[in-house]
């Protein structure tokens, strides 16, 4: 499959992109190659193979959740630069 200057010049304008003729020249050829490596895989035999979304057995990796007690509000606000009662105070952001 060969990619063309002007499907370059449409994949940077769907991205958002302002490419120089130097880069549109070195991505046109840096994605030819992309794209002919891919074609060449799709040459191996799959039969038999099962689609994966992992090339590893993943895990979840989290702790299991279970109910503890806070640190509680004095201690929370122990480091605020400025509070007001239970609450942190902070300079007012709208109008």
């Amino acid at each position: 499959m060969k990619i063309t200057r002007k499907e370059v010049d449409h994949v940077a304008r769907l991205a958002r992109l302002e490419l120089t003729e130097a880069e549109k020249e070195i991505y046109t050829g840096q994605m030819d190659s992309i794209l002919a490596y891919v074609d060449k895989l799709n040459e191996l035999d799959t039969e038999g193979v099962l689609p994966t979304s992992h090339a590893v057995p993943m895990e979840n990796a989290f702790r299991e959740d279970e109910a503890v007690s806070s640190i509680g509000t004095d201690n929370a606000l122990l480091n605020a630069p400025d509070r007001s009662d239970s609450f942190f105070r902070v300079p007012q952001v709208i109008e």
